[in-house]
């Protein structure tokens, strides 16, 4: 695998984290949603978020970009130091911000190669056709294919990552970038995404499966809404495995209370 990066290479050149979230919450229809969420991303690092599903991943990742409905009640989204917690989800894109989305979209009659095009400002064809191999999909099968019901979800959701490699954003969030995808296509994720970050693109990997958990440099555990442990991705996924998978079939816990543990 290739070299991982916690984000001290970054650091000597830089006063601040690219990304830093600040105790931040969100409630929705009277619900907490997010209770007091902290940490910081440096360029070229990629933390990956693990948790349940319900656990409030995605709705971290909606307040993250922006999107209507998601302004949070309290903590702040410091960009560069800057805090863009009011900025709208398009002045958020411009800064270098992207959502891939759990579920893509799809455009009838807007093909594969158009679709792409969008994403980067040089829409070469070597520039769409190293896209589409970064996520393991052929050019000549693909570029002339419509972005339509006619994709399987795990295709429509390779190409939805191929744009977001194209568009090459300082920061990246993967909300469930392995959904859709078989057991055996995970490592085409996992390389992706370390090709990613390797081009300088912060990653926040967002992810329920434990398999995915390795490619990050850091990686935290998300429950009820909050961090509760944060550190070596191993440890941080055996933690996920010994006490999150039977509360899966148990039902639901107490939400954790206090400051997460750094493990």
């Amino acid at each position: 695998m290739p070299h991982k990066n916690d984000g001290s290479n970054d650091r000597a050149g830089r006063t601040v984290a690219l990304l830093q979230v600040d105790g931040l919450y969100l409630e929705r229809g009277g619900q907490a949603i997010l209770r007091g969420v902290s940490f910081e991303l440096w360029p070229g690092q990629v933390y990956g978020l693990l948790g349940r599903n319900g656990s409030g991943k995605s709705s971290l990742a909606y307040t993250l970009m922006g999107c209507a409905g998601y302004t949070p009640s309290a903590g702040r989204i410091l960009l560069d130091g800057r805090d863009i917690t009011h900025l709208s989800i398009t002045e958020r894109a411009r800064l270098g911000l992207t959502l891939a989305w759990q579920d893509p979209a799809r455009f009838e009659g807007l093909k594969v190669r158009d679709y792409l095009s969008l994403a980067t400002q040089q829409p070469s064809r070597e520039r769409l056709e190293e896209a589409l191999e970064a996520v393991a999909l052929f050019p000549s099968v693909y570029l002339d294919r419509a972005v339509d019901d006619a994709l399987s979800g795990g295709e429509r959701k390779r190409i939805e990552l191929a744009a977001v490699y194209a568009m090459q954003p300082r920061l990246a969030i993967l909300d469930e970038p392995d959904s859709g995808i078989d057991v055996l296509s995970l490592d085409d994720i996992a390389r992706l995404v370390r090709r990613m970050a390797e081009r300088g693109t912060a990653v926040l990997l967002i992810t329920h499966r434990d398999e995915m958990v390795p490619v990050a440099d850091v990686a935290a555990l998300m429950c009820e809404g909050e961090i509760v442990r944060v550190g070596e991705p191993q440890a941080v996924r055996a933690h996920y495995a010994r006490r999150c998978r039977p509360c899966e079939v148990a039902g639901p816990v107490e939400p954790a209370g206090g400051d997460y543990e750094r493990l």
